[in-house]
């Protein structure tokens, strides 16, 4: 009986335990790989930024990335109605049933872009919110590259910067880093380390806090929407835990009520 107690109490633990707990999150990997990634700083429970999250990925995503596992329906659950996202989000004559697909094949798209652009259903859970963050942030000009950009996050990327226009544009220089041994340059012909550093040369039609402000939005909805009911799950299992808990002073004096003759 108290090993069935125990299984009562240590199954629904278990079930919590996140993957990335086990397997290790994506933020520590980046880490080891040498990338700095910054907190994201989202809020599930936050229904506003949800929505200005949705209204920036159908506007700046949902042109070559498909969400082929979220319908729009799903977008109700933001507070949204069905003529909301109907008039403000979708843009083409799908139903609010249909999946978030796009009109471009991935023939098509593979032959544009050299490859087909991923699907971002599950893009959250795949390489983590703050590395969502970290990448949105770290696009850069750079001539050599055929789309005219690349980023600091995922070098030599092959998509431009879609939030460009926002954003505004920088371009990567170099800077010598004081202190340091003259005869180990970067270059390998002497001289200091260079250390990368990025300046704007020209700005775009949000300031950099109202940009922060949109990206964290578009993460924040990127995790919702790699798991839409993670939320009610979370507050779910709550409720379990706590009813296991009331349920263990019955349990316990059931048992010793059973067993009391045995003994």
């Amino acid at each position: 009986m108290n090993k069935l107690i125990a299984i009562l109490f240590l199954a629904p633990a278990v079930l919590f335990v996140s993957p990335a707990a086990l397997l290790g999150s994506p933020a520590a990997m980046a880490s080891e790989e040498g990338v700095r990634l910054a907190t994201a700083p989202i809020d599930q429970t936050d229904v506003v930024s949800l929505q200005s999250g949705a209204r920036t990925f159908a506007n700046y995503c949902l042109n070559c990335h498909s969400a082929s596992l979220m319908r729009w329906n799903r977008l109700m659950e933001l507070g949204l109605s069905e003529a909301q996202i109907k008039d403000n989000l979708m843009f083409s004559g799908d139903k609010v049933g249909e999946l978030m697909n796009v009109a471009m094949s991935r023939k098509d798209a593979k032959q544009w872009f050299g490859a087909a652009p991923p699907d971002l259903s599950v893009i959250a859970r795949a390489r983590g919110a703050d590395w969502l963050y970290t990448y949105l942030h770290g696009f850069y000009r750079d001539p050599a590259r055929p789309t005219g950009w690349n980023n600091t996050v995922y070098e030599n990327v092959g998509m431009p910067n879609p939030l460009w226009q926002l954003q505004g544009e920088r371009v990567r220089v170099e800077q010598a880093v004081k202190g340091d041994d003259v005869r180990g340059g970067e270059s390998g012909h002497g001289g200091a380390p260079k250390a990368a550093k990025y300046e704007s040369v020209r700005a775009g039609s949000l300031t950099p806090v109202e940009f922060d402000a949109t990206v964290r939005d578009l993460v924040n909805f990127l995790v919702y929407m790699g798991e839409p009911a993670a939320t009610s799950r979370k507050q779910i299992g709550i409720f379990v835990l706590l009813f296991l808990l009331a349920m263990w002073p019955l349990a316990y004096f059931l048992k010793r009520e059973f067993w009391k003759d045995v003994h």
